[in-house]
């Protein structure tokens, strides 16, 4: 046996709470000996089962909570008969982001009506790192998934969906299974924000996206190209990661010979990096910006960030509440379902060219 390091100097060893280090976690047996009961009457109460009087139920409560005992969750799915953990993966591009951090807030609010813990990741829209966390989630043995994805195959899934495991997809559609989608209408908030920089003079308008590959910017290029797509001095510039970059593409914009007299920025992030630019440069007020998915403080810029905005709220709720469905035994085809956007008009997407 390996002892421990000798404390050295005037180093000082203290025990936390005043308790050995070796101290195990009760058990069921420990609440069974200090209620004065069976081992089955403590398993019942703890597992919610019916059957026992509540003078019973009290008093194994009473000495749960005086041993501090926590249920071993592990211990029990194997028990349940339908071995469900009560569990869901929900995997977002990141949690960082408003947009992810608001859909991860409704998703929980619905799973913990339910009953439900939600165990959340980023994937930063790496592909290799998705399906990484998804095989964590997996085995832990999750009752589903929830996820935004940047893979373009989700054939891995198939195993698992021909199983019977629910998988509802955010924002984004699956590719080589059939499941739930709850998204945007990507196209019409972007067909919204381009006509209304059209309206007000613009015939120079950039398009800024991010990754090439993700279905939201592929569709809100969709949207931009039906009202700008083949108008000479319209432009478009994509795989934009990071605010950084998005600035950085911005100013080589600004500092062109013909510059933008409008921006489309696809996402928010690359909105931050774009407002940047501008305030850089001093052309706030005379280059028109709206952005996709809304800012916090977008009022309080001057002037204020026009914005396409997402019910975020709605769009966590709804894939929360069709992956319990899903769970309960809803056994409809897959559905895809496409919530309206709004734009939200602050001053600066209403500049005039």
């Amino acid at each position: 046996m390996v002892n421990p390091p000798e404390p050295q100097g005037d180093q000082i060893v203290t025990s936390l709470s005043g308790e050995s280090a070796a101290t195990s976690r009760p058990t069921m047996k420990d609440v069974a000996a200090l209620a004065g009961v069976g081992l089955k009457t403590v398993s019942r109460v703890v597992n919610g089962e019916r059957n026992v009087s509540e003078a019973m139920r009290e008093r194994v409560l009473h000495a749960a909570s005086s041993l501090h005992y926590q249920l071993d969750e592990r211990a029990a799915m194997l028990k349940r008969a339908n071995s469900r953990t009560n569990t869901l993966g929900l995997l977002l591009s990141s949690v960082g982001n408003a947009f992810d951090s608001k859909v991860h807030a409704a998703v929980e609010r619905v799973a913990n009506e339910h009953g439900m813990v939600t165990f959340a990741a980023s994937s930063d829209d790496e592909p290799a790192t998705e399906l990484s966390r998804i095989n964590a989630f997996l085995q832990r043995r999750v009752d589903g998934l929830i996820l935004t994805t940047s893979r373009d195959d989700h054939s891995h899934l198939a195993p698992e969906r021909a199983r019977g495991l629910p998988v509802v997809f955010v924002d984004r559609l699956p590719r080589g299974i059939t499941a739930d989608v709850v998204r945007s209408d990507n196209v019409g908030g972007a067909v919204t924000a381009t006509r209304q920089l059209w309206d007000h003079g613009h015939r120079r308008i950039a398009f800024l996206g991010d990754l090439e590959p993700l279905p939201t910017m592929q569709e809100r290029r969709d949207g931009f190209r039906q009202v700008a797509g083949g108008v000479t001095g319209c432009t478009e510039l994509t795989d934009l990661r990071t605010e950084e970059q998005a600035l950085r593409a911005t100013l080589e914009l600004l500092d062109g010979s013909e510059p933008p007299t409008a921006l489309l920025a696809a996402r928010n992030t690359i909105c931050v990096g774009t407002i940047r630019a501008l305030q850089q440069r001093g052309r706030q007020h005379d280059v028109a910006l709206i952005g996709f998915d809304d800012l916090e403080m977008a009022d309080l810029i001057v002037p204020g960030v026009s914005c396409v905005v997402q019910d975020t709220d709605r769009i966590g709720a709804l894939a929360a509440q069709r992956f319990v469905a899903r769970l309960a035994g809803w056994d409809d085809p897959a559905t895809v379902t496409d919530l309206p956007t709004r734009l939200v008009r602050r001053g600066s997407g209403e500049i005039p060219a």
